[in-house]
């Protein structure tokens, strides 16, 4: 049997113009949009890349690159399901998933829930197995400024064949 793999996936977003953010698939009104080619979902491409990761697959940009236009404004929810039906193709299924969000604005804990609603849906995994945590940097930093958003991703796939 296959043995279990870990990956871990790492995501930054400046802030741009704009009167929301998309993070974990939850928009939330902000005084900031973000820039990105897709909805610049950190928490999603956190997730893509640590799953990716696990794989050896690469990184979201080998798979959804930024300069094609198919990608524009897309829903990254979309991109996370295709990469835990990648992970299913290798003969994985994501066991968990731990997220922390860096930010100082926007709050996250009032919508952490809906968040890990809609990951375990698009990973096809419990509830129970999604971890999204948020933390500030204390002032410090681009995301201390206020400049952008990063989140940070680990996921354990597990052999299933």
């Amino acid at each position: 049997m296959k043995p279990p793999r870990i990956g871990q996936g790492y995501d930054v977003h400046a802030f741009g113009p704009g009167d929301h953010v998309v993070i974990g698939g939850v928009r939330i009104a902000h005084s900031h949009g973000v820039v990105a080619h897709s909805d610049g979902d950190v928490v999603i491409h956190a997730l893509c890349d640590a799953v990716l990761g696990a794989l050896a697959l690469g990184d979201i940009g080998k798979h959804f690159p930024p300069g094609d236009e198919r990608w524009r404004n897309a829903e990254s929810r979309h991109f996370l399901r295709h990469v835990r039906q990648l992970a299913a193709d290798a003969g994985y299924l994501v066991s968990n998933a731990d997220v922390t969000v860096i930010c100082e604005r926007p709050r996250i804990g009032p919508h952490a829930e809906a968040m890990r609603v809609n990951l375990a849906s698009d990973l096809s995994i419990g509830i129970e197995d999604v971890s999204i945590k948020a933390t500030t940097s204390e002032g410090l930093g681009f995301t201390g400024r206020n400049e952008g958003i990063a989140a940070l991703a680990v996921v354990l796939l597990w052999p299933h064949r």
